[in-house]
């Protein structure tokens, strides 16, 4: 494998110019990396705890469609970028207009180049408007070197990282159906901590399974040990709630992800 595929993005603003310039090699194929960039999997990806994260992306992928982000601060504030697609070429190109609150609602252009290299893609951006403001010019050069990471470690995760097959059994078969107020009350407590897990990209997947000898829930997390899928475990609402819920952690011997 190429040597140079997954090290940090590098990005260099031109202050002058008011243009940014970021280049990552990524061990994924165009077609994946592209998909990643223009579908609701942004919000499974785009951000950390550290510094802010998309909840919710929509978009028309099409040139004069429509796209929007939300997603919630470090402070905990709330914020929504948007902009419209100018060219969409799959899975060689995407540009679109990109308005955030940050940069005073200034209209900008993104542009993503994505070339098949050995082993992955080499993804070029452009971000140009910003003539005349070289702090957000440098700000958002920064980050988008964090978001290019994100997307790396996003569609090709390190080699070391596991996945573990979780099942949440609940404390009798018919739990589902005959959930009282309390009881639904910590159900959706616990959707939500798994959700802004998914965010995160903790968690990939999860959901309840009709099975017919008893309910039980189901759920697919990526993490470099068992101990942070136990620490995850512990804190759900649903194992802290103290109703009799059992979680068991499989790990899988080998995961293939789209």
């Amino acid at each position: 494998m190429n040597a140079k595929l997954n090290r940090p993005a590098r990005s260099l603003a031109d202050l002058a110019e008011g243009s940014i310039l970021a280049v990552i090699e990524i061990a994924s194929p165009p077609e994946r990396v592209f998909r990643a960039l223009t579908s609701e999997e942004i919000a499974s990806w785009w951000g950390s705890k550290e510094t802010y994260h998309v909840t919710r992306w929509s978009g028309d992928v099409r040139p004069g469609g429509k796209w929007r982000s939300d997603g919630i601060g470090a402070d905990g504030q709330a914020f929504c970028v948007v902009g419209e697609f100018l060219e969409v070429d799959p899975p060689r190109r995407l540009s679109h207009t990109w308005i955030a609150p940050w940069d005073e609602n200034n209209s900008t252009t993104v542009t993503f180049v994505l070339e098949a290299i050995p082993g992955g893609t080499r993804l070029t951006l452009r971000h140009s408007g910003f003539a005349g403001r070289s702090a957000s010019c440098s700000g958002h050069a920064d980050g988008w070197a964090r978001v290019l990471d994100w997307l790396a470690a996003h569609v090709a995760p390190n080699p070391q990282t596991r996945y573990f097959l979780c099942r949440l059994i609940a404390p009798r078969p018919d739990f589902a159906r005959t959930m009282d107020a309390k009881e639904l009350a910590i159900m959706k407590e616990h959707g939500l901590y798994w959700r802004s897990k998914l965010a995160e990209g903790l968690v990939l997947a999860f959901g309840p399974v009709a099975d017919p000898a008893g309910d039980w829930g189901v759920g697919m997390l990526r993490a470099a040990s068992v101990d942070l899928v136990e620490a995850f475990r512990d804190s759900d609402p649903a194992m802290k709630s103290g109703l009799g819920f059992r979680f068991e952690i499989l790990p899988m011997l080998g995961a293939v992800i789209a």
